[in-house]
């Protein structure tokens, strides 16, 4: 079997929750309290839902991404898929687990072996407004990273800036290289925070939503040059997203998250046509079809995702499920493999099969 490229293992993260943010009036203690909810705002959870305990963001994930594919990451708001993204090019610290990138354990590097790591592993931040420096400009923005860590000759480091941008579609280069990101367009910011990622030409690429701030009417086109970019460059994708239909559309592999956990992980087109866990068979009957004719008849999940501080016993999706029995209050399912390459963690999926 081929050694997959990077390699997740019991990966688990959890964030404190801060006990009455707001509620306090002094200045040290609201900029203390702010600082925990920016933490808690990355996993996607609502104030309104944070009381006094752990947020439970990760936990105990196991996945791999082979070389050269694209694996996607799918789930609702909060279920910690940014988290995962963040951790794994340790942005953040997890509590625990093992990544591997290349075979090398990522979690004990440090100083340079560090850096190196980040150069051959980069992000695409969901919100370009907010990752793009508002005081830098466009040329400057996409040529930082490469000038940090290999600081080539100005003129060098120009050129190839100059070069990403016109394969990014950012044409003319010389063009948007002296502009700001807000004298361009959101698709167009969107190309130049790819093109900040591939400027240091890294193997892997962990691209966090990386086209719901653009215009609908702009979507397939960032997508299709995603496709056209892993294939000149030679890249592998985590590609993080909500949209089951942008998934389908670009995606080899994908992953079901559910409150912090993968439910189910498998070939793209066996996932979506034979789904073996309740929580996947909702998602994908709650896509729109274009046929007034046809009306669901499956029965929906009912209720609101339960709070993260105190996850439900057993599976997490039990109080939602419609086929849930005793056994799935009681016991946690393990993610296992009923056919080939497809884990599914339900105690009843071979009933699906």
């Amino acid at each position: 079997m081929t050694e997959p490229l990077v390699a997740v293992k019991d990966l688990t993260k959890t964030f404190e929750a801060p006990t009455a943010v707001g509620t306090s009036t002094s200045l040290a203690s609201r900029v203390g309290g702010f600082l925990e909810q920016t933490n808690v705002e990355e996993t996607g959870i609502e104030e309104a839902a944070v009381k006094e305990g752990v947020i439970r963001a990760v936990d105990d994930l196991d996945f791999n991404i082979l070389d050269g594919e694209i694996l996607g990451l799918v789930g609702e708001s909060g279920c910690g898929k940014s988290t995962v993204a963040r951790c794994m090019l340790r942005l953040i610290e997890p509590d625990r687990g093992e990544i591997r990138f290349d075979a090398r354990p990522i979690l004990d590097l440090n100083g340079k072996d560090l850096k190196a790591f980040r150069q051959q592993a980069q992000m695409v931040f969901q919100d370009p407004m907010a990752s793009l420096n508002p005081r830098m400009t466009l040329g400057r923005s996409i040529s930082h990273g490469l000038k940090i860590h290999d600081n080539p000759d100005p003129e060098v480091l120009r050129e190839i800036t100059l070069n990403v941008m016109e394969k990014v579609g950012l044409a003319p280069a010389l063009y948007f290289y002296n502009k700001f990101p807000h004298q361009i367009s959101g698709g167009q910011r969107q190309r130049v925070v790819i093109a900040r990622a591939l400027i240091t030409n890294p193997d892997l690429v962990l691209a966090d939503e990386p086209i719901a701030m653009a215009d609908v009417s702009v979507r397939a086109l960032l997508l299709d040059l995603m496709i056209q970019l892993k294939e000149e460059f030679s890249l592998t994708y985590l590609f993080i997203t909500h949209d089951l239909a942008t998934a389908k559309y670009i995606c080899d592999r994908i992953g079901i998250m559910y409150l912090g956990q993968l439910v189910e992980i498998g070939e793209l087109e066996h996932v979506y046509t034979h789904p073996l866990h309740p929580y996947t068979q909702a998602l994908l009957a709650a896509v729109p079809v274009p046929d007034p004719h046809k009306r669901r008849t499956d029965p929906m999940p009912e209720g609101e995702i339960p709070n993260p501080i105190n996850p439900p016993s057993g599976c997490r999706f039990h109080p939602r499920c419609t086929i849930a029995e005793e056994i799935c209050n009681q016991k946690e399912p393990v993610l296992r493999e009923l056919e080939s390459g497809h884990r599914v963690a339900c105690h009843f999926a071979e009933k699906f099969i």
